[in-house]
């Protein structure tokens, strides 16, 4: 009764309750539909965790807590009783420690005292805050299996800002996960939560950060080499009045990591190429959006890069245009395109260095450019790709691609409609080595295009591997899939039974097709197995699934599916005969 008493006393107290009113400048019904990217957090006892690692579940709780809170404490039981009633139906809660002052021993702690039955992680740097727009402790968020908030809000009525009840009369938590799990849409998919006002470290950060001082050098360094003229990015960032005109997306975006963009697991793999911005630099910009966006000394901010209408490979041996203009429709959907033309190369030829370049950014959606050897029944090679943020291929000193003599180019372009009629006639650059390279670079595809993924399947797996023949060297990852790719691991089977994840993507996104450059390349001897372990969403969730209700089986067209694990590596044995390299005519 004391204990009841005391916590009764503590709910009156405001700061502990929320006002009858949502806080209008911060409207949390906006979350309701949200899709939430991975992310990595450590646990308590310093292990880390990842939302990948729950792939499996139905449906994702997320429980934001506090140590010091009497209302999230005073749910824990209830948590821990819905906890083991869902378990069953493969639910997964989750809890979050997100508030300042918090720390590791506490929370360790409270775990102990509060006999917490489900896995929890520690936020210090308070990234879950900005994903999920959480304001309170006891405020819980329900996903779906694609990770969409489908319910955020209270656990139940029992706990009010003013009062608490003998039961509960409304289960909104409960209410929500059944109405899930039978894929139907939440009824009450907001409600105001109680609990104690989470601390957000972004707001108290430092005031004087400006454009000058801060801003322009973060955006030039992770944002300029797409966001300028002549690119496909709908807008620049070269200048103040670039970044204060769009200051509103550019703090939602990078706040939500879909800015830049970068899917890889962070604790799988070094990558040279990775595209991520630090906590820190995400709470600068909110920071600085939310006071304004001031400017500072202008006449001293950094000097944005230069980039030229010309190759960013440097001067090209050589260009490849596609054959002819293409005319793209003002809308609907523009099946794969594909062209051909001779490279009349008379001899083997080395590639240093490779790039492919739309003719009209503002269609182009991406680039494949494969090399074709003479000879009946000959499949198309890899050379490079691009996509929106993609770099051009240049292969490491000493290294090289052979491009054999009569190869014709092959280009595969996937354009998008704008909504108007387009024009484009893309092109591919090549740079030769000046000297015949000491190992040369394959490419191969770890594919599988045996698989039917059934009608409205969820999480349907497909696995590929090859076998290594010789000891070799992995230099870059680049895994392809379609309109339903879900998600895309590697694996190494070492002949000794180690296995080990080496390039996890566990929100694959057709639209954002990366390749992932290792920053120390891998060395595998032989006898290792490389695996590709993917999985396709078929189901009416996937807002990109042109028809859930038929088979799908391999296929080019972006209707159909692929599932395509690319290495580039070469073999360690394998090393090139020194001799001048031949240059294109």
């Amino acid at each position: 009764m004391n204990a009841l008493i005391l916590v009764s006393a503590l709910l009156l107290n405001q700061s502990y309750g929320p006002k009858v009113k949502a806080d209008p400048n911060n409207p949390q019904p906006g979350s309701i539909g949200r899709k939430i990217p991975n992310f990595v957090l450590p646990l308590p006892n310093d292990k880390k965790a990842s939302l990948s690692d729950f792939n499996e579940s139905n449906s994702l709780v997320f429980v934001f807590l506090s140590t010091n809170c009497p209302v999230s404490n005073a749910y824990i039981p209830t948590l821990n009783e819905l906890s083991q009633k869902y378990k069953k139906s493969e639910v997964q809660f989750i809890g979050v420690y997100a508030n300042s002052g918090d720390n590791k021993e506490l929370i360790n702690n409270h775990v102990r005292d509060f006999k917490i039955s489900f896995p929890v992680v520690y936020d210090a740097e308070q990234i879950t805050l900005r994903l999920f727009g959480t304001r309170r402790s006891s405020e819980v968020f329900v996903l779906d299996q694609r990770r969409n908030i489908q319910y955020q809000g209270r656990i139940d009525d029992q706990i009010s800002n003013t009062a608490r009840k003998e039961k509960p009369t409304i289960n909104d938590l409960a209410n929500s996960i059944e109405q899930v799990l039978n894929l139907k849409k939440v009824t009450a998919a907001f409600t105001e939560p109680p609990g104690c006002l989470i601390t957000h470290l972004s707001k108290s950060i430092n005031s004087k950060i400006t454009y000058e001082s801060h801003i322009a050098g973060l955006l030039f360094k992770h944002c300029a080499d797409c966001h300028h003229p002549g690119t496909a990015a709908p807008f620049s960032l070269l200048s103040y009045e670039d970044a204060k005109n769009n200051g509103a997306m550019i703090k939602e975006v990078t706040s939500l990591h879909t800015m830049p963009p970068w899917h890889a697991d962070t604790r799988f793999g070094h990558f040279a190429n990775e595209r991520k911005l630090s906590s820190e630099e995400i709470a600068q910009i909110t920071g600085w959006v939310d006071a304004g966006m001031p400017a500072g000394d202008l006449a001293k901010a950094p000097k944005p890069p230069a980039f030229s209408e010309g190759w960013r490979l440097g001067k090209p041996d050589i260009v490849f245009q596609i054959p002819e203009e293409v005319t793209i429709q003002p809308k609907g959907t523009v099946g794969y395109k594909y062209f051909s033309v001779k490279t009349n190369f008379k001899e083997d030829m080395w590639l240093k260095a490779a790039e492919p370049r739309p003719g009209n950014r503002s269609v182009v959606h991406h680039i494949i450019v494969f090399y074709r050897e003479p000879g009946k029944g000959k499949r198309p090679v890899w050379i490079a790709a691009t996509a929106p943020g993609a770099e051009p291929v240049i292969h490491p000193e000493g290294m090289g691609r052979r491009i054999p003599a009569g190869s014709d180019i092959i280009w595969q372009i996937h354009y998008t409609p704008t909504g108007k009629e387009e024009k484009d006639r893309s092109e591919v650059a090549f740079v030769f080595c000046k000297d015949k390279p000491k190992q040369n670079i394959e490419t191969h595809g770890i594919a599988n295009n045996l698989f039917l993924i059934p009608p409205l399947a969820l999480n349907h797996e497909v696995v590929s591997s090859i076998t290594a023949k010789k000891d070799a060297v992995i230099l870059t990852f680049f895994p392809h899939m379609h309109l339903r790719g879900k998600d895309f691991e590697y694996q190494v089977h070492y002949p000794d039974g180690k296995v080990e994840t080496i390039l996890s993507v566990p929100q694959y996104d057709f639209n954002w097709q990366n390749t992932y450059r290792l920053k120390e390349p891998l060395k595998i001897p032989k006898g290792s197995k490389i695996k590709c372990v993917a999985h396709f969403d078929n189901s009416k969730l996937n807002p990109a699934n042109p028809a859930p209700w038929k088979p799908v089986f391999y296929g080019e067209q972006t209707w159909e599916e692929m599932m395509i694990g690319y290495i580039d590596f070469y073999y360690v044995d394998e090393v090139i005969a020194p001799k001048t390299a031949a240059r294109a005519n």
